[in-house]
């Protein structure tokens, strides 16, 4: 895995172990040679992710859409910036350039990411390792959630294992790098093949 997007709040939240969390991914980052794709800014967590792995020589590839692209929002100290027409462009171009996904505690946006990733993987519509950082016990309700979904039949076993969590930045990512996409059912290959 060589580029991994991470999802998170424009925002510290109020407990500093927050902040802490995303110091440690970017620091796992910069040890494993792993380019972040996030979505282009300076404050809240996402600029202290890319503010740390920058601070030590790390690459950071920010993706931001031309409507956020002003000067107290966006970090223009990225190794490369990509401006985009809109939210949905920006996450097509996000796709088409990460080996997997990883979500931080955030807000609305970070949610919307997290479940359209996790939507993508189960339509077989991508492959690619969706992982959530857990810190703080942070998304306890949102994985209780999964399991209510589960039990009233409205998700399978298989799909919500397409979610990998961890409540550290190391073993997080050895689940990323292990991974490996369960095989296309036959229902969803045909569904595919009559769509095209």
């Amino acid at each position: 895995m060589k580029k991994i997007v991470v999802f998170c709040g424009s925002s510290l939240g109020f407990n500093p172990v927050y902040k802490n969390a995303a110091i440690e991914l970017g620091n796992a980052f910069v040890e494993k040679g792993i380019t972040l794709i996030y979505g282009g800014g300076k404050i809240g967590m996402m600029g202290i992710l890319a503010d740390t792995i920058l601070q030590k020589g790390g690459n950071v590839i920010g993706v931001i859409p031309q409507f956020l692209e002003k000067e107290e929002v966006v970090n223009p100290n990225v190794t490369e910036l990509i401006v985009t027409k809109t939210m949905s462009d920006r996450k097509i171009m996000m796709s088409k350039m990460t080996d997997g996904y990883i979500s931080l505690p955030g807000g609305f946006g970070t949610m919307d990411e997290l479940f359209e990733g996790l939507t993508l993987h189960q339509l077989h519509i991508e492959d690619k390792p969706n992982g959530l950082l857990n810190i703080n016990h942070y998304f306890d309700h949102t994985l209780h959630q999964l399991e209510v979904m589960v039990r009233e039949g409205f998700l399978k076993d298989k799909n919500r294992d397409l979610l990998l969590v961890d409540t550290q930045a190391e073993g997080l990512l050895q689940k990323m790098f292990f991974y490996e996409a369960p095989e296309k059912s036959h229902i969803i290959n045909k569904v595919v093949k009559h769509d095209h």
